[in-house]
């Protein structure tokens, strides 16, 4: 389906109350220094306060930062993560992993197992095996809790350092260099200090991500590649990009990195195909411009007839409002893969841009009896459900799908769009507060919830419903003031 990227919510965000500026003196006052991106802590926090603070960060992340909500990328780059945590020591929750729009070399993690990935990074990296290899570095800064370590180190109190970690790493992220200049307050001995312990972290995770690379099945050896693939780019740069800064790459560092590598037989791991179509959609919807991305890859499927590079064409056809000249492609593909859930969703879009909504629904309709619960699937189904006004359907399979994803916004959207299509004010209401409460706009939330209120009428049973969700809404924000 086509992909919603999050621009921002301006207003009215409960977390984003905390100004950056003041953020920033306190961190001067306090002689915080500038720390990872994704490598700050509470103080001695304990598992289910990390929890709730990372629920806190991931709500202003949906509110903020430019994540793209995309289902298929989504279901890749949870997969390969997964494949990772498994081999993954003290992994005490599971772990969430989600895409940021933005061109750089960077990801971060953040309490609960949360880890963004910058579609930057799947764009530069040369095989899947770097690729996981970064994933595996910051799912190892979790696991060793850095974060918790840091902040324990420098003494901090604990309402100070959650207001320096939700300020600091949200505008870090939505904005590197404002985020780093926010952080990087404070006497120079100080930063040093905080560089050293920076160091010793980025060594443990060097060493425990590699580990658990080698043990997933990936190249040990695409660590220390990347590392190069980095320096060589960027040794004549002035100013090297952000994965560098919040995580310092010195000469030693890569000398380790490749001893631990060659402690581990040499094999040749192939980059799966799922690999490959995520980094044709990345660059195709993405990273280059939509007349670009024609001419991009135009000339692929001329140089190296891939079907990495035909699924690009497809993708960049139909931005460029040609669905004609992607089905084609799209055909023949699926002829060789019916199941692939990379084509299944651009063939979808083919099919809602020419208007042949049935023809969308019954393509699905097998593959959804099949895995009912697969957000590509479902969530595209949908969509095409919606856009046939068959809106009963939509929110009937949406309901269920929400009821084991809670967390899904596209799907909240969804159902927002069909209840409003519908007409159906009192549960349009509902659903788009809870869109707002995953941002973290919980005042905005109970607004919506207020508005659902007035259209229950004389429904007894909706009426408490409601009350008791503004009330749930209310004690969730009040449980954050309170940490």
């Amino acid at each position: 389906m086509r992909s919603l990227v999050k621009r921002g919510l301006k207003a009215g965000l409960f977390l984003a109350a905390l100004s950056f500026s003041v953020v920033a003196q306190q961190t001067y006052n306090d002689k915080n220094t500038l720390p990872e991106i994704g490598v700050v802590a509470a103080d001695a926090m304990s598992l289910d306060k990390e929890m709730i603070v990372g629920d806190a960060v991931m709500r202003q992340m949906r509110g903020q930062a430019p994540l793209i909500m995309d289902p298929v990328l989504d279901e890749y780059l949870q997969d390969l993560g997964n494949r990772l945590v498994v081999y993954a020591d003290n992994a005490k929750f599971p772990f969430s992993f989600f895409w940021v729009n933005n061109d750089a070399i960077n990801a971060f993690a953040f309490f609960g197992g949360h880890i963004g990935v910058h579609s930057g990074l799947i764009h530069h990296s040369n095989t899947e095996s770097e690729l996981a290899s970064v994933l595996a570095h910051e799912i190892s800064h979790v696991t060793q809790r850095h974060l918790a370590r840091s902040m324990q180190s420098q003494q901090r109190s604990a309402p100070l350092a959650l207001a320096s970690m939700l300020g600091g790493i949200l505008l870090a992220i939505a904005n590197p260099e404002a985020g780093m200049a926010a952080l990087a307050s404070g006497q120079a001995a100080s930063a040093q200090r905080q560089i050293d312990y920076t160091r010793s972290n980025e060594q443990e995770a060097d060493r425990i991500g590699i580990t658990m690379l080698a043990r997933a099945g990936f190249d040990p050896r695409a660590a220390a590649s990347f590392f190069s693939t980095l320096n060589e780019q960027y040794r004549l740069v002035s100013r090297p990009p952000a994965r560098l800064l919040s995580h310092p790459l010195t000469e030693s560092r890569v000398a380790d990195a490749r001893a631990r590598a060659a402690k581990y037989p040499e094999v040749r791991v192939s980059s799966s195909k799922a690999y490959h179509l995520a980094k044709a959609r990345v660059k195709a919807r993405y990273t280059f411009s939509e007349h670009f991305s024609l001419e991009y890859y135009r000339e692929a499927v001329a140089k190296e007839p891939s079907d990495a590079a035909y699924y690009g064409l497809a993708l960049a056809y139909l931005r460029n409002q040609q669905p004609a000249e992607a089905q084609p492609i799209i055909d023949k593909l699926l002829s060789q893969s019916p199941e692939n859930l990379f084509y299944l969703d651009v063939a979808t879009d083919i099919s809602l841009a020419q208007q042949r909504y049935d023809e969308a629904i019954e393509r699905l309709s097998p593959h959804l009896k099949r895995t009912p619960r697969n957000q590509v699937l479902v969530l595209n189904q949908a969509n095409a459900l919606i856009e046939a006004g068959r809106h009963e359907p939509a929110v009937k399979i949406l309901k269920d799908y929400i009821l084991v994803n809670d967390e899904s916004q596209l799907a909240y959207q969804l159902l927002t769009r069909a209840y409003e299509k519908a007409r159906d004010r009192k549960d349009m209401h509902q659903s788009k507060a809870e869109v707002l409460a995953l941002y973290g706009a919980y005042q905005r939330a109970v607004d919506e919830l207020q508005f659902a209120y007035n259209y229950t009428g004389e429904n007894y049973l909706a009426k408490q419903k409601i009350r008791a969700r503004i009330k749930q809404l209310r004690e969730q924000e009040e449980r954050l003031k309170r940490l």
